[in-house]
């Protein structure tokens, strides 16, 4: 299995245009973050997570030319903003494009994209099959994917387990029959917005302390906003085995 990081940020924290951040002007490319997303190729699928504001950037900087899935973790616009640009795929592949997404998310793409599920389909807009998930396994061909549920203040927001691999994004809370699903991972990547607390994501600290009873082999933060901190600075503090991910961060799991 390969994972690849196309984007560790976040919309929330950054600062308003005209403000200035040392760690938005760092030169260090770690410290560039685009919203957070993912890619995994695992047994010849190519599979994304969320399509937010950033995606078509994301999807040409990490030459990403096929998608079997889109899966999305929640209906926030900082997920998927990025859901019209899936049209070259449509093109390129010649089909509709395969999206998972749970029935709450699939309301809130109605409203967003009410042109998409038009009784008249307009030339040229996006073809998608959307499957409905749950908490419950699911599969993408053989592949079988084990969503893992976390709140976001009070948003039930999907992760996801494949295989010893795990992705959680936009949590602040997890219950113990999730974290059971947790178990015996090789690689854990979970949210960890800042180090100041807020109102419906895992701090710096929380996620440390979570990660280290989880007990992975190597954990990766992701969703950082900028008030965390420079990547390396931040790295240095961290106990052995997790770190700060960043974008285009690739990863071999066996």
């Amino acid at each position: 299995m390969k994972v690849t990081f196309l984007g560790t940020g976040t919309s929330q924290g950054v600062p308003p245009i005209g403000c200035i951040s040392d760690v938005c002007l760092s030169e260090n490319t770690k410290d560039k973050r685009l919203r957070a997303s993912i890619h995994v190729e695992w047994n010849g699928k190519s599979i994304v997570i969320d399509a937010g504001p950033d995606f078509r950037y994301q999807m040409i900087r990490g030459k990403i030319n096929h998608i079997d899935a889109l899966l999305f973790t929640h209906e926030h616009r900082d997920h998927t903003a990025g859901l019209d640009d899936i049209r070259p795929y449509n093109y390129l592949q010649n089909q509709n494009l395969q999206v998972y997404c749970h029935e709450r998310v699939l309301e809130a793409f109605k409203s967003q994209y009410d042109y998409i599920f038009a009784d008249f389909k307009y030339p040229g807009i996006p073809l998608i099959d959307f499957h409905l998930i749950n908490n419950n396994p699911f599969a993408i061909g053989d592949l079988l994917i084990e969503p893992v549920e976390v709140l976001h203040y009070k948003l039930p927001v999907l992760g996801f387990r494949f295989d010893k691999f795990a992705y959680i994004t936009d949590a602040n809370f997890i219950s113990e029959t999730e974290i059971e699903k947790l178990q015996n991972l090789d690689v854990l990547v979970l949210n960890a917005l800042r180090r100041e607390a807020h109102i419906s994501h895992f701090t710096l600290e929380q996620a440390t302390q979570l990660a280290l009873r989880i007990g992975a082999k190597h954990t990766y933060f992701t969703h950082m906003s900028h008030q965390i901190g420079f990547h390396d600075e931040v790295c240095a503090g961290l106990p052995n085995g997790i770190d700060l991910a960043y974008d285009g961060l690739e990863l071999i799991i066996e």
